[in-house]
């Protein structure tokens, strides 16, 4: 393996997705070669950034619901009551009552409705699961782009964001780290600066402070993007003062 071959590792080192006899060839290179340790660096500080950009916390009503059906379901089975007993002298025939019998059909129907309501969860669930692969390999898609170009820029207070542009793609990401969590009922919004206006891209998530966001539409003749903060949901423009303004690399 060349040395100028090894200049091409740094990625997938920083993935751990090198075999024992080529990292440690790596780790003999970047050791003298100062930009290939740069690289590695950044590249990892970007994996870690995509992997809190795809975690999910439960959602606040989830407890209460769980709580609830947790009321509606028997937590032994009913006794078994027999429908006859032997035949003998001061001996009758016993059969179940009426309150037990809907007991029985009551946990019954308490038990397919938790079942109907863990599928439909597990199901929720999966989506999710979905959803957040296919923002995750958006994401890097953009930022593994041959002409990805990156901006960085300090946002106040420790935080900072960065801007990846991929020309070929047509896309940009947008990587926020350490940004304080916006005022209760507020978020975050992103913006295209384009030809003097403000075209939305979309928002953060309110929850996170670290996080990657693929930027929503085409970059097309856009110079730049803000940030504002906006009530939750967002709005059709801005309403508040840019936090920050971003150009495009070059």
């Amino acid at each position: 393996m060349t040395t100028m071959n090894l200049h091409t590792l740094t990625g997938a080192y920083a993935l751990h997705a090198l075999a024992d006899d080529e990292r440690e060839r790596f780790e003999r290179h970047a050791a003298d070669c100062e930009a290939c340790a740069q690289e590695v660096r950044e590249l990892t500080a970007t994996a870690a950034r995509l992997g809190l950009a795809v975690t999910a916390s439960p959602g606040p009503a989830l407890k209460d619901q769980v709580m609830r059906r947790i009321t509606t379901v028997r937590q032994e089975g009913p006794r078994t009551i027999p429908l006859t007993a032997p035949r003998g002298a001061g001996t009758r025939v016993r059969r179940p009552a009426r309150w037990a019998l809907a007991a029985v059909l009551a946990a019954a129907a308490a038990l397919g409705g938790t079942a109907a309501w863990q599928h439909e969860r597990a199901q929720d669930a999966q989506e999710q699961a979905r959803q957040a692969e296919r923002r995750t390999n958006e994401v890097a898609a953009v930022l593994a782009a041959p002409d990805a170009s990156s901006r960085t820029a300090t946002l106040g207070d420790g935080a900072s964001g960065t801007v990846v542009v991929s020309k070929s793609r047509d896309q940009a990401v947008f990587i926020a780290s350490r940004m304080a969590r916006p005022p209760s009922g507020k978020v975050y919004q992103l913006w295209f600066a384009d030809a003097g206006s403000m075209r939305s891209a979309g928002l953060m998530d309110p929850g996170r402070t670290t996080e990657a966001v693929l930027m929503e539409g085409s970059v097309d003749g856009a110079s730049g993007m803000g940030i504002t903060v906006e009530p939750s949901g967002g709005s059709a423009e801005p309403t508040s003062d840019p936090l920050a303004l971003l150009s495009f690399p070059a």
